[in-house]
């Protein structure tokens, strides 16, 4: 998927593509999950907020998204590995024992995150067999310069891509947002400010693939 701000993108559109999205929408009471199929113009009405302003605010992280990596082909390709698929790793073999622990601690309130541990294990599968595709295949093709046959395996992340944004709903919705209830203790608020963290970087990585890496291949 290419970035749209058309009135008419549909708020979910726009927060699993755009860098920075996701927090734009969180300021303004903006549900990117269960509200997550009202165009933007409609989210803006609902939230009282000009539409005009919120176009500015997630044009202006449009605008920036381009110049989040590398441009050269090999050095952009060892900033996903490192900035992106370590970090990942590294952030999944802490923040899902922590969701465990809050959903284990907290499952009597209303409010918990019932779930989240569970999706956040899926998205480390999800994660972990794609990254590894691109680690052992692709980016080694890449870096060789590519042939004929690479717009297949690139399809096939694509196509991974899709899988891994509805796991994105899917830990929004369990987490109610990311927001937090009053007195939330400080696992909670870890839990929700490390999640964010990590849904955050992961629609930075996929944008870098789909809108910047890939493309210099499939145009070839």
């Amino acid at each position: 998927m290419s970035l749209s701000l058309s009135p008419d993108s549909t708020v979910s559109e726009i927060a699993n593509t755009l860098p920075g999205a996701a927090e734009v929408f969180r300021r303004h009471g903006i549900s990117f999950c269960c509200g997550g199929k009202a165009s933007l113009a409609e989210a803006a009405a609902n939230s009282g907020f000009p539409l005009a302003d919120l176009t500015a605010s997630l044009q202006a992280l449009v605008d920036g998204a381009a110049h989040d990596a590398p441009q050269e082909t090999g050095a952009l390709i060892d900033h996903i590995l490192t900035r992106y698929h370590d970090t990942h790793r590294a952030e999944l073999e802490w923040l899902i024992p922590l969701a465990q622990k809050v959903e284990m601690v907290h499952g009597d309130r209303e409010e918990a995150p019932h779930g989240l541990a569970e999706a956040l294990i899926a998205l480390a599968e999800d994660l972990d067999s794609h990254m590894v595709k691109e680690e052992r295949v692709l980016f080694p093709m890449m870096k060789q310069g590519g042939n004929p046959m690479i717009v297949h395996p690139i399809a096939v992340m694509r196509h991974e891509h899709d899988d891994t944004t509805a796991l994105l709903r899917r830990i929004e919705h369990v987490s109610h947002g990311l927001t937090l209830p009053e007195g939330a203790c400080g696992s909670w608020t870890a839990l929700y400010t490390g999640v964010a963290k990590l849904t955050e970087d992961v629609v930075r990585h996929m944008h870098l693939e789909n809108d910047i890496l890939f493309p210099r291949f499939e145009a070839a």
